[in-house]
């Protein structure tokens, strides 16, 4: 049997270990369009801000550990077309030699892609302009070659997202003088503003000039650097710099899928099932470029480097004839920002309304041991529940970098995998000892403060 997984990151490598895992008499070829399989994208702004050294440092295997389960790695290597009746894959070498390689199971793990979000000169502009995205290793050396180079004083980031806060802190790290320009009302939009505030004041105070209801409109490069226009609050407005680097998002790379004939949903994702079937005869997909079945919204679409390692393991498992699913996600999220640490999961209150909730917050502070024991420091907890039946249907949370607020909020992803009620979350047996926690544990004053506001108990007397 020969597997064929298209793509050098997470979806398209994890299928691969996991076919060999399985079963190692399997042939196993992995097609990369680059010569970095299994880098860590998440990790690049730790690179640029000297925390990880070397860049090799990004491999999560080298090539040759990967080599070494058996697989085969076909680098520099463009995958251009599927014929799915005669199961053969298109390919086309750095040397632009086109071959077809025959297989009796495909996973296409193509990922996403840079959106430039209908911003004028960021199709046209590039890093020799002066002009960057941060979606690949060969982004990072671009960019790297810009710093070390040049010598840039100033950067405007279009952005702030996960990427563009972590690049922030980099930048800013590096001696650069950076402006941050978010569209929506507060940075970080994947929180509500009232937290998104918190890491909004984190970025003042390392000197990060953020300007948020920005819309920006075009990108030019001038006598001067380059110039960013646009709409400040439905004012016009302009900001100048040495360096631009666009973080607005991405788009599915569904190019190869749709020729093929796979059905596309929302945002042109593919549309797959749990067993993460395509609907094509033995091809299968995983990762940013597909559809994501949510526990609480359904099929949505989320890229996350989490998910695409789970979906990628449940592909490789199933060309090889099993059964596995994806459970699907919650949607955690976790950011550090400078010294401060903002999370998500589940649903706000905008997202659970149009899918049947009657959902309402509450936003608690608490510390994250007891107050007595040296250091205690607050965290900001939101919780939002479905006011008719109790349910959790989601957490954010805001605390010091050193407060565990990256797995507190695995503690509501837990809960809400579990389909637990906010009440639920009072019942837990979690860990206390005072330079740790409380005996109730700050997750748990959140909740409990929600259950006060939203829940009626009756007493008898």
């Amino acid at each position: 049997m020969h597997l064929i997984a298209i793509g050098g990151s997470d979806a398209g490598i994890s299928a691969a270990l996991r076919a060999r895992e399985l079963d190692p008499s399997v042939d196993v070829t992995v097609v990369v369009a680059d010569r970095y399989p299994n880098f860590s994208i998440c990790g690049i702004p730790y690179y640029f801000s000297g925390e990880v050294q070397p860049w090799q440092s990004l491999a999560h295997r080298t090539a040759a550990d990967l080599e070494a389960t058996g697989m085969r790695l076909r680098l520099d290597t463009f995958a251009t077309d599927i014929d799915v009746a005669g199961q053969r894959l298109t390919v086309r070498d750095a040397q632009g030699v086109e071959s077809q390689l025959p297989y009796d199971e495909l996973v296409v793990g193509t990922g996403a892609l840079p959106s430039a979000a209908g911003i004028a000169g960021l199709d046209t502009l590039g890093p020799d302009d002066g002009v960057h995205v941060l979606h690949s290793m060969g982004d990072t050396f671009a960019l790297d070659r810009h710093l070390n180079e040049r010598n840039p004083e100033s950067a405007i980031i279009i952005g702030a997202g996960y990427v563009g806060l972590e690049m922030a802190e980099a930048l800013t790290v590096r001696g650069l003088k950076v402006t941050q320009l978010q569209r929506g009302p507060e940075v970080l939009s994947t929180l509500d503003p009232e937290l998104g505030a918190l890491v909004h004041n984190e970025l003042d105070r390392h000197g990060v000039d953020v300007v948020t209801k920005s819309r920006v409109e075009s990108v030019s490069r001038s006598g001067s650097g380059l110039t960013v226009r646009g709409q400040h609050d439905g004012v016009p407005f302009e900001r100048t710099a040495d360096l631009v680097l666009a973080v607005v998002g991405v788009r599915p790379n569904t190019y190869l899928l749709e020729r093929a004939g796979a059905r596309l949903g929302a945002g042109k994702a593919a549309i797959v099932d749990e067993q993460m079937r395509t609907g094509l005869p033995h091809v299968f997909a995983a990762g940013d470029g597909v559809v994501t079945h949510h526990r609480l919204l359904g099929v949505t679409y989320l890229p996350l480097g989490t998910t695409a390692h789970k979906q990628g393991r449940v592909a490789g498992e199933n060309a090889l004839g099993g059964s596995a699913r994806f459970a699907g996600s919650v949607g955690t999220q976790v950011v550090k920002v400078f010294d401060l640490v903002a999370a998500r999961t589940g649903l706000r209150e905008h997202e659970a309304t149009p899918v049947g909730f009657t959902p309402v917050s509450t936003t608690a502070v608490a510390d994250d041991h007891k107050a007595y024991y040296p250091g205690a420091q607050p965290i900001s907890i939101r919780i939002t529940g479905d006011s008719e039946t109790g349910k959790l249907l989601g957490a954010q949370l805001v605390g010091a970098r050193g407060t565990e607020t990256a797995k507190r909020i695995d503690t509501f992803a837990t809960a809400l995998f579990h389909g637990m009620a906010v009440a639920g979350v009072s019942d837990l047996d979690l860990s206390y000892t005072p330079p740790l926690g409380s005996p109730w544990d700050a997750v748990q004053i959140a909740t409990q403060r929600w259950e006060r506001e939203h829940t009626k108990v009756e007493v008898n007397a």
